[in-house]
Protein backbone atom coordinates (compact mmCIF):
# COMPACT_ATOMS: atom_id res chain seq x y z
CA UNK A 1 0.00 0.00 0.00
CA UNK A 2 0.89 3.36 -0.47
CA UNK A 3 2.15 5.74 2.12
CA UNK A 4 2.56 1.95 4.24
CA UNK A 5 5.73 2.84 6.59
CA UNK A 6 6.19 6.67 6.27
CA UNK A 7 6.30 8.50 9.81
CA UNK A 8 3.31 10.92 10.36
CA UNK A 9 3.72 14.56 11.61
CA UNK A 10 1.25 16.17 14.24
CA UNK A 11 0.81 19.65 12.65
CA UNK A 12 -1.17 20.94 16.19
CA UNK A 13 -2.08 24.89 16.30
CA UNK A 14 -1.83 27.37 19.03
CA UNK A 15 -3.25 30.52 19.35
CA UNK A 16 -1.06 33.21 20.31
CA UNK A 17 -3.79 33.90 23.82
CA UNK A 18 -2.62 30.28 24.80
CA UNK A 19 0.49 30.26 23.90
CA UNK A 20 2.04 31.49 27.69
CA UNK A 21 0.14 28.51 28.80
CA UNK A 22 -1.41 29.03 32.62
CA UNK A 23 0.03 28.52 35.77
CA UNK A 24 -0.75 25.65 38.28
CA UNK A 25 0.45 24.54 41.89
CA UNK A 26 -2.42 22.33 42.54
CA UNK A 27 -4.21 19.15 40.83
CA UNK A 28 -6.76 17.52 41.82
CA UNK A 29 -7.76 14.17 39.58
CA UNK A 30 -11.39 12.37 39.66
CA UNK A 31 -12.37 9.71 37.54
CA UNK A 32 -15.10 7.20 36.64
CA UNK A 33 -15.47 4.00 34.81
CA UNK A 34 -14.69 5.62 31.14
CA UNK A 35 -12.76 8.86 31.82
CA UNK A 36 -10.48 10.79 33.95
CA UNK A 37 -10.91 14.42 34.50
CA UNK A 38 -7.52 16.14 36.20
CA UNK A 39 -8.31 20.04 37.39
CA UNK A 40 -5.93 22.67 37.62
CA UNK A 41 -5.80 25.27 40.18
CA UNK A 42 -3.91 28.36 41.21
CA UNK A 43 -3.82 28.24 44.79
CA UNK A 44 -2.81 31.07 47.44
CA UNK A 45 -0.68 29.41 50.10
CA UNK A 46 0.15 32.46 51.77
CA UNK A 47 -3.31 32.77 53.39
CA UNK A 48 -2.82 31.67 57.20
CA UNK A 49 -5.92 31.68 58.82
CA UNK A 50 -9.24 30.00 57.22
CA UNK A 51 -9.76 28.23 53.88
CA UNK A 52 -7.19 28.79 51.20
CA UNK A 53 -8.22 30.65 48.37
CA UNK A 54 -7.98 29.25 44.81
CA UNK A 55 -8.92 29.57 41.07
CA UNK A 56 -9.27 26.83 38.53
CA UNK A 57 -6.95 27.73 35.50
CA UNK A 58 -7.60 24.26 33.61
CA UNK A 59 -9.79 21.07 33.62
CA UNK A 60 -8.87 18.37 30.69
CA UNK A 61 -11.32 15.51 30.49
CA UNK A 62 -9.67 12.30 28.66
CA UNK A 63 -10.13 9.07 28.02
CA UNK A 64 -8.65 5.83 30.57
CA UNK A 65 -6.49 4.49 27.23
CA UNK A 66 -4.93 8.31 27.03
CA UNK A 67 -4.43 8.68 30.96
CA UNK A 68 -1.88 5.88 30.78
CA UNK A 69 -0.21 7.29 27.98
CA UNK A 70 0.05 10.68 29.27
CA UNK A 71 1.40 8.58 32.80
CA UNK A 72 4.03 6.51 30.74
CA UNK A 73 4.99 10.27 28.99
CA UNK A 74 5.35 12.00 32.33
CA UNK A 75 7.57 8.95 34.06
CA UNK A 76 9.65 9.29 31.16
CA UNK A 77 10.39 12.83 31.06
CA UNK A 78 10.36 13.17 34.85
CA UNK A 79 12.61 10.55 34.70
CA UNK A 80 15.24 12.21 31.84
CA UNK A 81 14.58 15.43 33.93
CA UNK A 82 15.87 13.60 37.08
CA UNK A 83 18.77 12.22 35.62
CA UNK A 84 19.98 15.84 33.73
CA UNK A 85 19.53 17.78 37.24
CA UNK A 86 21.59 14.57 39.48
CA UNK A 87 24.42 15.15 36.33
CA UNK A 88 24.08 18.98 36.57
CA UNK A 89 24.51 18.41 40.30
CA UNK A 90 27.31 16.45 41.13
CA UNK A 91 30.10 17.74 42.63
CA UNK A 92 32.85 19.23 40.54
CA UNK A 93 36.70 17.64 41.03
CA UNK A 94 39.61 18.89 39.73
CA UNK A 95 42.76 17.10 37.72
CA UNK A 96 44.87 17.48 40.50
CA UNK A 97 42.52 15.84 43.08
CA UNK A 98 44.63 12.59 44.36
CA UNK A 99 41.44 10.43 45.43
Amino acid sequence: MEGEGEERQLNIHLDPENLAGVYANFANISFSDYEFTITFARVDHEVEEGDVPGVVVSRVNMSTRFMRELLDAMNDSWSKWSSREGIRNLPETSEGDSN
